[in-house]
């Protein structure tokens, strides 16, 4: 960035004037919603015209523009004032920003992508800094463009300690392309924010963090000209001090007013004495950026070749996913890898070793690490896999439902799921996982058993809308599959059948093959099953399921590595409810588990071979009973 040149005085008044005017806009629009947070609008004006009308290069009728500076509003309750900025450049009509909040309008409350200008959903604070680190790291190290990246922050999310993690991911990589604003507005929701106006305390914290940190008058455009211009070999804070609610007499600075409109008396009488200070009509336009962003293509990516597996080999699903990964990266180079530092388990390392520019590692931190994914997915500029133990996804669940709501395109893969990890015991267990995503609305659950399965939904998840999410395990077990064997989305696989079959028994995982070996067990004594492999747990195959079970009698036995809400069991039983003669039952976790191994775990909680064999001829004599 060039050295700084001071404004003009014309231009510094342009701005003071384009601040105000987005404050009247704001206040507009929520008294016209009659809800909304005018004064958390109206703290971030000044910043919001210098950022907008001064510092940030974009073209305004293209706001996807690879090319364009980046802009994430954390403290998403601000959106007005988003609003606002488009619509004095000129992409919204400014009628439109009077049916903010409306059923029928793109405005929403908070800032979703079905606005072209927004990126990423915001509203649960604390998660708009990580999302701007995986843009702005994108841009530095994929794209190698000129484009920064700019993150508004309100003070009261900065309890958050998903910011501090993102402060912490982007001071380690240096990006110096990113800048984080820090509108220090004194006041939180119900109370003042800890920190109140001791913007020196925020200073230290984020040179702690390695970050270059600029204390400036929030309120002052020159100012704020004079930090955005500076340029340094690491992030940039700048932390503003300003008042809420700024502008509007008697509310300025003043608690009780978070979240409140403006009575519509009160609200014209402000407007005119905010319209009194504003000497010039005349709109800025922003700078245009300088076209340097490279063109992506990320459809279609196809693997290189087949798998290589050997019926019969046992390999761990969990390396699978590994060595599928570093195959489909040499297929297109927007593939990236993300860990939480547990690459040697979860096997990315495999896609490190390979392409090593682009594994980014994101330490022990993953929320942040969903976020990261989510910022490098946007504008589909990279195909993101984030991967650590599926057990630890369940602490970025907000990140993960954050990232639906930001129709973004991620895939997640949670590895040493269940009771199958064995010693480790119950911390290190998924056993959540899978009812924490089928409960995400625009995601897709795979939960492939074998090697040759869990390449497929790699290269399957790299080319689905939505969250991904692929369910890896820990032990070795056999190849089932061919390596031409065809897998699709929500249709399952019968892997054993015949005409005297008389259960039909559903597993996954480990569970699929505790299943299969209950099947060689029970036809010793010419006792027959049915087994199926769901593959995709969301959506779940309902026709195949049912097919099979009326062939047997409409008897079904679930078995999963996994607790019973949520999952699999429950899934088939939201799959067949109202259907007639059918019946289901479920093998479980049922409780907290404990360390031990992996046999002894699944034999303890009624889930390997031995309990299917129990169930099986439980079903099987109730129904000769019956007859």
């Amino acid at each position: 960035m060039e050295d700084y040149h001071k404004p003009d005085q014309q231009t510094l008044q342009a701005l003071k004037d384009t601040a105000n005017r987005l404050r009247i806009s704001s206040i507009k629009a929520t008294t016209a919603a009659g809800s909304g947070h005018p004064t958390s609008c109206c703290s971030a004006a000044e910043i919001m015209s210098v950022l907008f009308f001064h510092t940030m290069r974009y073209k305004v009728q293209d706001p996807r523009n690879a090319s364009n500076d980046r802009f994430v509003l954390s403290k998403g309750h601000a959106a007005p004032i988003l609003y606002s900025v488009w619509a004095e450049a000129g992409f919204l009509q400014e009628a439109e920003l009077l049916n903010l909040r409306k059923i029928d309008s793109v405005l929403e409350g908070h800032p979703v992508p079905r606005q072209a200008f927004t990126d990423v959903a915001t509203g649960s604070l604390g998660q708009g800094l990580g999302a701007a680190c995986g843009m702005a790291y994108t841009g530095k190290f994929f794209d190698r463009a000129s484009y920064r990246v700019y993150c508004l922050l309100g003070d009261g999310e900065l309890s958050e300690g998903s910011v501090w993690e993102a402060m912490a991911f982007a001071g380690f990589y240096k990006l110096d392309n990113l800048v984080a604003i820090f509108d220090v507005n004194r006041l939180g929701q119900s109370d003042p924010a800890p920190l109140q106006h001791h913007v020196e305390i925020y200073q230290k914290r984020c040179e702690a963090f390695g970050w270059h940190a600029i204390i400036v008058d929030g309120h002052s455009v020159e100012e704020l000209c004079k930090a955005f211009g500076q340029a340094k070999h690491q992030p940039t804070a700048i932390i503003a001090k300003t008042f809420k609610g700024k502008g509007i007499s008697g509310v300025e600075d003043k608690e009780s007013w978070h979240g409140k409109p403006l009575p519509k008396n009160m609200a014209e009488q402000v407007i005119q004495e905010i319209d009194d200070k504003i000497q010039n009509k005349k709109k800025l336009s922003p700078a245009l950026p300088e076209e340097d962003a490279p063109v992506v293509n990320i459809r279609n990516i196809k693997m290189p070749s087949p798998p290589t597996y050997k019926v019969g080999e046992k390999w761990a699903t969990r390396k699978a996913y590994g060595v599928a990964l570093a195959k489909l990266g040499h297929a297109n180079d927007r593939v990236i890898a993300l860990d939480g530092d547990t690459k040697n388990s979860t096997f990315s390392e495999l896609f490190k070793k390979e392409h090593p520019s682009r594994y980014i590692e994101c330490y022990i931190a993953e929320q942040n690490m969903v976020s990261i994914a989510v910022g490098c997915a946007t504008r589909d500029r990279t195909v993101a896999f984030a991967s650590t133990f599926a057990t630890f996804f369940t602490r970025a669940f907000d990140q993960i439902r954050m990232a639906a709501i930001s129709e973004s395109n991620i895939n997640l893969c949670g590895s040493h799921c269940g009771v199958s990890i064995g010693e480790d015991g119950p911390s290190q267990m998924g056993l959540e996982d899978l009812c924490m995503f089928r409960a995400v609305p625009s995601a897709t659950v795979f939960y492939p058993s074998d090697a040759v399965a869990t390449e497929k939904a790699v290269e399957i998840a790299a080319n689905t809308k939505g969250i991904c999410f692929i369910r890896t395990s820990r032990p070795e077990n056999p190849v089932i599959y061919n390596n031409n064997e065809d897998f699709h989305i929500g249709q399952a696989k019968v892997v054993l059948k015949s005409k005297d079959d008389q259960v039909t028994v559903i597993g996954a995982g480990v569970t699929l093959h505790e299943a299969l070996a209950a099947a060689e067990q029970l036809r010793k004594e010419k006792i027959f099953i049915r087994v199926i492999d769901p593959f995709t747990i969301k959506p779940l195959d309902k026709k195949t399921i049912l097919e099979n079970a009326r062939a047997t009698k409409g008897r079904i036995i679930t078995v999963e590595d996994h607790y019973h809400e949520g999952g699999i069991g429950e899934a088939v039983c939201a799959a067949v409810v109202g259907e007639p003669g059918i019946t289901v039952n479920r093998l479980a976790v049922s409780h907290v588990p404990r360390s031990g191994k992996s046999a002894e775990l699944l034999k303890m909680f009624g889930i390997d071979k031995d309990a299917i064999v129990q169930a099986v001829k439980v079903a099987a004599s109730k129904s000769r009973n019956a007859e």
